[in-house]
């Protein structure tokens, strides 16, 4: 399988680095795209000295802070252009363990579809998180699981690895999720679809360098999308009956 690994970054000069080196050291056969929104701290000049120097970490440069749909949209044409098998999404701030990727990418030839590496099944944690952190993900989890009807732990999580046909099968143009909300979108999308999907136990790390992207306005949006694809869907499906 041809593997790469797409990281999102803006403003992560200081755990960038130390990400990509653990991802090169856990899983040498993956290939590394960097897509920064134009960091003011220099990401971006430091991520193509980075690949300067490795052939397997490639940059893409955006013009501006999008939102994390946005430049994993982006990243994922780049990947399917490029003919890669597999794409990971994994945070630049260390929060997902490079170490872990191996038990994700195990269950793509046993057929998944799309991995998901979940902090809420048996052996998934979370660390250093405050109560309020568990709560939100926990909650926005089960309201997202309730309006969408889809039997998921971790439906937000963000460690994820789709096959290009998953992605392939889906309108990536008609994606416009940005925030929190992306990665639900997406799941209910590959869902929607009836292809397969696997959640492995991770261990998330809070982050110990740089700043938190997380809000309460990215929280509110989230919410409210899932609350319209689920009334949406619900409506479609009443509707189709008649």
């Amino acid at each position: 399988m041809r593997v790469v690994t797409i990281i999102p970054t803006y403003n992560e000069l200081e755990s960038l680095p130390i990400t990509v080196g653990r991802l090169r050291a856990a899983v040498p056969d993956s290939d590394v795209l960097i897509v920064d929104d134009n960091s003011p701290d220099g990401t971006g000049e430091l991520a193509d000295k980075m690949a300067s120097e490795d052939s397997s970490i490639h940059v893409m440069h955006r013009t501006g802070k999008a939102g994390l749909g946005a430049a994993y949209l982006a990243g994922f044409r780049w990947a399917l252009d490029a003919g890669y098998d597999v794409l990971v999404e994994m945070d630049a701030d260390g929060s997902h363990k490079p170490e872990q990727l191996p038990s994700l990418l195990a269950q793509i030839p046993l057929g998944a579809d799309l991995v998901i590496g979940s902090r809420w099944v048996k052996g998934g944690s979370v660390v250093n998180w405050p109560l309020h952190r568990k709560a939100i993900s926990r909650c926005g989890s089960f309201y997202s699981r309730m309006m969408l009807g889809v039997k998921l732990r971790d439906i937000t999580a963000g460690y994820r690895a789709f096959r290009r046909e998953t992605l392939e099968a889906l309108d990536l143009d008609a994606v416009d999720s940005v925030g929190y909300g992306f990665q639900v979108d997406m799941t209910f999308r590959v869902a929607q679809a009836g292809l397969n999907i696997v959640e492995v136990p991770v261990t998330f790390v809070e982050r110990e360098l740089g700043v938190s992207k997380m809000s309460g306005n990215i929280v509110v949006e989230a919410m409210w999308n899932v609350t319209k694809w689920g009334l949406g869907a619900r409506w479609k499906k009443l509707t189709s009956k008649k």
